[in-house]
């Protein structure tokens, strides 16, 4: 038999692959189809205008095909310094700004540059399970931080959990799985705690552009000394529907960014061009595109809360841009209810388990709902199906 890297058998398999294989089998009739609210990744293609952008691109611009920048084509991270300095009202620079594939591989430049085996990351539970799959796999202890009841961490339980090993805080607002947006002040906090012991703050700001404030989340950018302690990551895959494509960010320090490039150039030496080139273009004309997307998901995220409410015995813990959060009425743990879901109710959805410590009762008792693919009419089946189902 080959040999296995440990830290990889250490970690568990793709939750949405898994959760994907409960399908396997089983059909679903044309007067009840599966509503699936696993994923939060957009179903439907972008606006024609970008993608006649990138077919354009495609038949005429040879550099399109060719090796780019490893930190990115600079139009595009140009675009991302302007628009980042006017929405958060600190200066950003474009040598402070790098183009990644997807925003997980910005997680994982980032991280990397961060922490290596045996270091410390402080994340709060329920976690991205990408994350925690990330560090496993580098042999990076992975430090739970227990969120209070909306769901929103405190900096001062973290601060109880810094040892001399521990590189970086890593939060994500708004948040996946919770949907929590966290205040203003919450990400201060955090930030002092880290400018203070030395650490790195990460900020995975993937669903931005969903969140319900209209004003900008946070004041990190304004402060002058940003760049020795911040790193924020964004996604462009959900704003603009390029999912295929993995065109993410990362806004960090110029001396960050020079480790940076070591391991993008080692992974996959530059972002496709075609989806870099459909994002500049997105930023440059889809704004009020993307304004009424979000309005879109506001919408659907009252739908889900009044459809929680009505629920007997479930309490909805979070809510917001793609995700809900909820506790369950049933005393048999989420990892056996969510396969049931799929052949009893029709309905695919993620249990707590996938999102929490193996040793944490909390995991079984939760669900994830992915809800942006789904329209308020089938939030309110998704509702009368999950009242119906009888563990």
């Amino acid at each position: 038999m080959q040999p296995l890297n440990p830290a990889f058998a250490s970690t568990f398999r793709p939750p949405v692959m898994e959760a994907r294989r409960w399908l396997q089998g089983l059909s679903f009739p044309p007067d009840r189809p599966l509503i699936n609210v696993s994923q939060a990744a957009p179903v439907d293609p972008p606006p024609e205008g970008l993608r006649q952008a990138i077919a354009d691109a495609a038949l005429h611009r040879p550099e399109a095909h060719l090796y780019g920048p490893v930190l990115g084509n600079m139009d595009l991270r140009e675009a991302v310094a302007a628009e980042w300095t006017q929405a958060y009202g600190g200066a950003v620079q474009a040598d402070q700004v790098a183009i990644t594939q997807g925003c997980n591989q910005a997680f994982c430049a980032s991280l990397a540059t961060l922490a290596g085996q045996g270091d410390e990351v402080i994340i709060p539970v329920p976690w991205y399970f990408n994350h925690k799959m990330w560090l496993d796999m580098q042999g990076v202890r992975t430090v739970p931080l227990t969120c209070g009841a909306d769901m929103v961490p405190d900096a001062a339980e973290a601060e109880r959990l810094i040892t001399p090993r521990t590189r970086a805080i890593v939060l994500v607002s708004p948040n996946n799985p919770s949907g929590a947006e966290y205040p203003a002040e919450t990400l201060r906090g955090f930030f002092e705690l880290a400018r203070a012991r030395g650490l790195a703050l990460v900020v995975d700001e993937t669903y931005r552009d969903f969140d319900s404030r209209n004003m900008a989340p946070h004041d990190l950018f304004t402060d002058p000394d940003w760049p020795g302690t911040l790193i924020q990551l964004y996604s462009f895959s959900k704003s603009y529907r390029l999912t295929g494509h993995r065109v993410g960010a990362i806004i960090a320090s110029p001396a960050r960014m020079a480790e940076i490039e070591k391991f993008l150039d080692t992974v996959a030496i530059s972002t496709s061009q075609l989806g870099q080139i459909g994002a500049l273009w997105g930023m440059r004309n889809l704004g009020g595109w993307l304004a009424g997307e979000r309005m879109e998901i506001l919408r659907r995220r009252a739908a889900m809360r009044q459809g929680m409410a009505a629920l007997p015995g479930w309490k909805l813990k979070g809510c917001g841009a793609y995700f809900a959060w909820a506790e369950h009425p049933w005393q048999i743990s989420s990892a056996r209810i969510a396969p049931r879901l799929v052949a009893e109710a029709g309905v695919l959805l993620l249990p707590g388990t996938m999102f929490m410590p193996a040793d944490d009762p909390a995991g079984g008792r939760h669900i994830r709902i992915a809800f942006a693919n789904v329209d308020a009419p089938r939030i309110e089946e998704l509702m009368s199906r999950l009242s119906g189902f009888r563990p």
